[in-house]
């Protein structure tokens, strides 16, 4: 059944900027998800979702991979330029067996200090999967969660056993989310960034 599924996007390879190729199997072993993950970790085409034996294989468009990029160099620039210690983990494989979750964020980070599972995980959304995500990153116990979809960003925040929309988000208190949804929105990267690191350094001076 895998092996269908990775041959059946690999036959229907997206053509447009929008597309992306997206698969479904249920009921798949925990066994068979790593077994998986085994076989494509030399493949980074493609990302692999999986929560309480359903799995989602997800082969992101170009469009989806530059606006990703985009929001880490940003990012990134907040970092430096807030000073704030980070350690980026992109598109790692966070699984646990326990609670039957697994998944590879666009984009994510630890911030502080290094850990087993991410403070932030990033989504850039073009097509609605069947996976609910939050739901497999309550399972890693990640933070927060943030959705890049219609252009615009979602913030979740992880409150005990459920998450919780926020407006800012409390991992990185100093980000105006505002200027960083007209960045990545902008046609000019270079520009954009410029922008970014502008407000930056005129905030702190």
């Amino acid at each position: 059944m895998l092996a269908e599924l990775i041959q059946n996007l690999e036959q229907n390879p997206s053509d447009t900027l929008e597309i992306e190729e997206r698969a479904i199997a249920n009921p798949i072993t925990w066994k068979q998800y790593e077994t998986l993950l085994l076989k494509l970790e030399d493949n980074s085409s493609y990302r692999v979702t999986y929560l309480n034996g359903v799995l989602e294989i997800v082969s992101p468009s170009r469009r989806h991979e530059g606006v990703k990029k985009r929001i880490a160099t940003l990012l990134e620039v907040y970092f430096e330029e807030t000073d704030t210690e980070y350690f980026p983990l992109g598109s790692t494989t966070f699984r646990t067996q326990k609670r039957r979750g697994g998944t590879e964020p666009d984009e994510s980070y630890c911030i502080g200090t290094e850990k087993a599972f991410p403070d932030l995980a990033i989504e850039v959304v073009f097509t609605s999967g069947e996976i609910d995500k939050l739901a497999v990153y309550k399972s890693l116990g990640v933070l927060e969660v943030w959705f890049w979809q219609n252009n615009q960003f979602s913030l979740y925040r992880l409150e005990g056993d459920a998450y919780t929309p926020i407006s800012k988000s409390e991992l990185l208190p100093d980000l105006d989310l505002t200027l960083l949804t007209e960045c990545v929105r902008h046609p000019n990267p270079l520009f954009a960034v410029k922008l970014f690191r502008k407000h930056f350094r005129e905030e702190f001076k």
